[in-house]
C-alpha cells in the first residue's frame, strides 16, 4: 500500500471517528431524542443536554486497579506518536527537490529537478501510440536508488505489452542516460479507456 492509500485510509477512518462524536454531540446537545420520541438503551452516550458525556460511574469504573492509569497514558501516549509519525511522514518529500547531472571533463555541478524529470517523462509516454494521459512520480531518497512510478491510461486500443517495450525504451532509457545511471526500475500502472458507444446516426425528419 503506497502513502497516498495510507493517507486516504487514516483520514477516511478520522472522519467517520469525528462524524460519529459530533453526530452524538450534536443528538443529545439538542435533545433530539425526547423530540423524535426514541428510547436509547442503558449506557447510551449524552442522552439529554443536561447529561455529561461520560457519567461519574464511567469515568471512575477502574480507577482503583492498578493497571488502568498505565493502560490509558500508554494508549494516549502511542496515538501521540503515531500521528506525530503520520504528520511527519507527510512533510518528508518521497524524493530529493533536485538530482545531480553528471557534466564530465566541464568542472561544472548541474542539478535537475526533479519535477522537471517527471514532466519529461510524463510527456514522453504521452507520445507513445495508444497512450491519452501518462502521469508519472519520481520516489527515492539517493540518486541511484531512485524508482520511477507511472499511471498511464491507454486507449481502448492500445497495446500493453507494446507500451512496456515502448516506454522501457523511449523515455526510461532516456532518463537513464541523462542521469548515467546503469538501472531505473520502474512501476507502471495501466488502465484502458471505456470504450465509448457508437453514435446512432439521426434520420432526417419529414415534414
Amino acid at each position: 500500500m503506497n502513502r497516498s492509500s495510507v493517507n486516504r485510509v487514516v483520514l477516511a477512518l478520522a472522519g467517520l471517528l469525528l462524524l460519529a462524536v459530533g453526530l452524538l454531540v450534536l443528538a443529545g446537545g439538542l435533545d433530539l431524542y425526547r423530540h423524535l420520541g426514541l428510547d436509547m438503551p442503558d449506557g447510551w452516550p449524552l442522552t439529554s443536554p443536561d447529561q455529561p458525556l461520560l457519567s461519574d460511574s464511567a469515568r471512575t469504573r477502574r480507577t482503583d486497579e492498578g493497571w488502568w492509569w498505565p493502560v490509558v497514558i500508554g494508549g494516549l501516549s502511542l496515538i501521540v506518536v503515531l500521528g506525530l509519525w503520520w504528520l511527519v511522514a507527510q512533510l518528508r518529500r518521497p524524493a530529493p527537490s533536485s538530482l545531480a547531472l553528471p557534466a564530465p571533463g566541464t568542472g561544472l555541478r548541474l542539478r535537475l529537478r526533479t519535477k522537471a524529470l517527471e514532466e519529461a517523462l510524463e510527456s514522453g509516454t504521452d507520445g507513445l501510440p495508444g497512450v491519452e494521459r501518462a502521469r508519472m512520480r519520481v520516489a527515492g531518497r539517493r540518486t541511484e536508488r531512485l524508482t520511477v512510478h507511472g499511471s498511464v491510461l491507454l486507449s481502448p486500443a492500445g497495446d500493453p505489452a507494446a507500451l512496456v517495450e515502448d516506454f522501457d525504451a523511449g523515455p526510461l532509457a532516456q532518463a537513464r542516460a541523462s542521469l548515467a545511471l546503469t538501472a531505473l526500475p520502474a512501476r507502471l500502472r495501466l488502465r484502458v479507456a471505456a470504450r465509448k458507444p457508437a453514435a446512432t446516426p439521426k434520420h432526417p425528419r419529414v415534414i
